[in-house]
């Protein structure tokens, strides 16, 4: 078995799924507050 040596694996894969659910999640906050705001000020 080789040792295994910190720092050598191709993480891209990870880092793409990792950005893409950053942007996810920052596409939903944005869409939420979209809706409060929306709701907030028809019921005004």
């Amino acid at each position: 078995m080789v040792d295994h040596q910190h720092g050598s694996m191709n993480i891209r894969d990870q880092e793409k799924t990792f950005s893409g659910f950053v942007r996810f999640v920052t596409y939903a906050v944005i869409a939420i507050i979209c809706v409060l705001v929306f709701l907030a000020l028809v019921n005004a």
